[in-house]
């Protein structure tokens, strides 16, 4: 059990939320509001795919399922890597298994830019330390990666993709992942659920599946 970007987000947020998420996921309740969302975000990421032109895509599914393959696409991303594909979808890269898929991983004269794609008209806190997740794994990985973006909405809807250089901000971040990464690694492995209380972290920056969960322990209490 290792740590992919969801999870390192969703830890962040609350250990106790990605503690559930590996122990006890059946309690989740995702309200349709947010499954839309959710379902709009990935609508725009796979439009976005397409916006430098063609692109090659990692997305391995295990047969029969929607659950991603990702020894198939970390080994898909390597050869990819290896025939200097100019744009990869989806790029799958591991460091002690802990795990990233990039929206868009570019290829430059002298690197890589990586995109990470984000259904909303501006940059918030929480967007960058999600790619900065993923320039840690990269990074880790000893690919070179020479700016970062994230990709918004803008208004235009002809072209909506409106890439934002957080380059600076994310490679600031690069010791406080590490610094994390491996705390989360130990709790979500733990058998004792952890004794979050219920706070502003049950709703920011994301409302968690697990409020019907943690709210009611707090009244039986």
């Amino acid at each position: 059990m290792a740590i992919t970007k969801t999870d390192f987000m969703r830890g962040m947020q609350c250990p106790k939320m990605l503690w559930l998420d590996k122990h006890r996921p059946k309690l989740k309740v995702i309200p349709p509001e947010v499954q839309a969302r959710l379902d709009a975000g990935n609508d725009f990421g796979d439009r976005a795919m397409g916006m430098f032109g063609p692109y090659e895509e990692m997305t391995v599914y295990h047969p029969g399922t929607q659950v991603p393959d990702k020894a198939a696409m970390l080994q898909r991303t390597q050869e990819h890597l290896a025939a200097g594909t100019p744009v990869i979808c989806e790029a799958a890269f591991s460091n002690y298994n802990n795990y990233c898929a990039v929206d868009i991983l570019r290829r430059t004269e002298g690197g890589y830019e990586l995109y990470e794609v984000k259904n909303a008209p501006a940059v918030r806190p929480q967007f960058v330390r999600d790619a900065a997740f993923q320039y840690y794994i990269v990074r880790r990985c000893r690919l070179p990666v020479e700016r970062v973006f994230l990709v918004l909405h803008g208004e235009d809807e002809d072209a909506p993709f409106v890439p934002v250089d957080v380059t600076e901000e994310v490679k600031g971040l690069y010791d406080w992942v590490n610094g994390h990464i491996w705390d989360l690694n130990r709790m979500q492995k733990q058998a004792e659920e952890p004794g979050q209380e219920p706070g502003a972290q049950c709703e920011r920056p994301y409302a968690c599946w697990y409020y019907g969960y943690c709210h009611a322990q707090e009244e039986r209490e």
